[in-house]
């Protein structure tokens, strides 16, 4: 990472200068994975009901409309997913990540609490278990832990802050609270993520295990604005990218890492929950 900020995409072509980061070859990065919230389940139910209405022909029984009514309903109780693309890890990415649910640390900024539900494609969507859900993001400054100065800003740095992860439960489910991130250049605020199977635990971290997902979350525009006009992040007077503008970010809603946001009070700085089921492929 040099002083002048360059964004994910480009600094892709420095993954190699930086040891110890996890690699996406190019086979993984051809792998597709499904992410999707809630919003997404009920969506996908409307787009299959559409497309079977579209196939079905007037001269078709009633019981037959009654199997396809009975098929999108089943596959939107499972939590219909959206095919999607994995993306870059980015350029701030760090091994040996603390398993914990709080990665605050001693940052500001308004809380966030992550609801993170995991499903294997390979078993149907049914929720994977015993997965290490990883995220890191950047502080109000833009600024990450490991990376400091990188967004301008000096400040310090203890290479752990805003990063960690959680083990899911038997329903796929785990939490993390954590801040809404700040911006740097070139970028739309955004978190990395990654998932992993077969780690295994120590006291606080993690050793070994497969990386079978890695991907980027992203926030509604509106609340964003509102939040980086606010202090402490107003102290950030960097250049922001706006989300339509990311050079990562495709338009795709919840299929493409956007998170589905409640307000946890009347202000943005109350903070939000944020969910998203991930649906990753773990054959």
């Amino acid at each position: 990472m040099t002083g002048n900020n360059e964004h994910d995409e480009i600094l892709d072509n420095t993954d190699n200068q930086q040891p110890g980061r996890h690699r996406l070859d190019k086979s993984m990065k051809r792998r597709r994975v499904l992410i999707g919230g809630s919003a997404v389940a009920a969506a996908g139910g409307l787009a299959i009901a559409g497309i079977a209405s579209a196939d079905t022909s007037s001269s078709e029984s009633s019981a037959s409309a009654a199997e396809a009514k009975a098929s999108t309903s089943a596959s939107a109780a499972s939590g219909v997913c959206t095919l999607n693309a994995e993306v870059t890890e980015g350029p701030y990415s760090l091994e040996g990540a603390l398993v914990r649910e709080d990665i605050r640390e001693d940052k500001e900024g308004f809380e966030v609490q992550y609801t993170f539900t995991v499903v294997d494609q390979a078993n149907d969507c049914a929720p994977l278990a015993d997965a290490l859900v990883e995220i890191w993001h950047c502080d109000a400054l833009g600024e990450y832990s490991g990376f400091v100065g990188g967004n301008g800003h000096q400040e310090e740095d203890n290479g752990t802050f805003l990063r960690g992860g959680q083990m899911t439960d038997e329903n796929g489910q785990c939490s993390i609270t954590s801040i809404w991130p700040g911006h740097y250049v070139s970028r739309a605020v955004h978190v990395h993520m990654r998932v992993h199977t077969e780690v295994t635990l120590t006291d606080d971290s993690y050793t070994g295990g497969d990386v079978i997902h890695t991907g980027q979350l992203f926030f509604d525009p509106d609340i964003n604005e509102e939040i980086q006009a606010t202090s402490p992040y107003s102290a950030n007077t960097t250049k922001e990218t706006a989300l339509a503008d990311d050079s990562i970010y495709d338009d795709g809603g919840a299929s493409s890492g956007l998170l589905t946001l409640t307000a946890l009070g009347s202000s943005v700085s109350d903070g939000y929950k944020a969910t998203l089921t991930v649906g990753v492929n773990s054959a």
